[in-house]
């Protein structure tokens, strides 16, 4: 399937970027809520940006693709755990498996990591789990090239486990920025960390912050 070029970016404009986007209420079509299991996506994000990400299903972006143009989105995610836990997750280093997210976000070094548990027990057996802020890159990642469009969902929260098998739910609230095809690895981490902070800041809104309560994330 062919898609249209992305923009070319070789250096992050993060001076004059906005750290809140969007109004102080979801508009049309958000909220866009999808869920699905967690699969295998590229396998390459956490070694080339450390950046843990969970991969939705394509019947997931099937359902809600007429709705979402490709980009970077923010909302709220939750994992609902269907899997036992292998011997290595209880590993020292984050074992959330990285999934080459072009649009994802590093939380090292974002004011949400100071806040973000070392421990699995956010991760619930059953509902409610815990809900927390979310950046979804939809589309093709055009630094890398990818010939098959993904949603890749970076949840702002340190686990020590992967979730693969494992239910995952989002709400969608809103719209970051296009997909950019970068021209260098640092210039894409540069946006990816202005990302989080974009999302962070963007939900502390009441209209937004609302939604970590939604429906969904009390389904069994």
């Amino acid at each position: 399937m062919t898609t249209d070029a992305a923009p070319v970016k070789a250096v992050s404009s993060s001076s004059i970027r906005p750290r809140i986007v969007d109004g102080p209420t979801p508009e049309s079509p958000f909220p866009i809520k999808m869920s699905g299991t967690v699969i295998k996506g590229f396998g390459r994000g956490s070694k080339d940006l450390g950046i843990p990400t969970a991969n939705l299903p394509e019947e997931a972006i099937a359902a809600q693709e007429q709705h979402m143009k490709t980009g970077i989105y923010y909302g709220w995610a939750q994992v609902v755990v269907k899997t036992k836990p292998d011997s290595s997750s209880s590993s020292s280093e984050p074992a959330a498996e990285a999934e080459g997210a072009e649009g994802a976000v590093a939380d090292e070094s974002s004011s949400v990591a100071e806040s973000a548990s070392t421990s699995t027990s956010s991760l619930a057996t059953h509902c409610p789990a815990t809900v927390y802020p979310m950046v979804m890159s939809l589309g093709w990642n055009p630094y890398y090239k990818n010939e098959k469009k993904s949603a890749e969902v970076h949840i702002m929260h340190k686990f020590h486990r992967d979730f693969y098998g494992d239910d995952l739910r989002v709400v969608v609230l809103g719209y970051i920025r296009p997909e950019f095809d970068y021209t260098t690895l640092e210039a894409l981490i540069e946006d990816i960390n202005i990302d989080i902070d974009v999302a962070h800041q963007s939900l502390k809104r009441p209209d937004y912050a609302a939604f970590k309560d939604d429906p969904l994330f009390t389904q069994p």
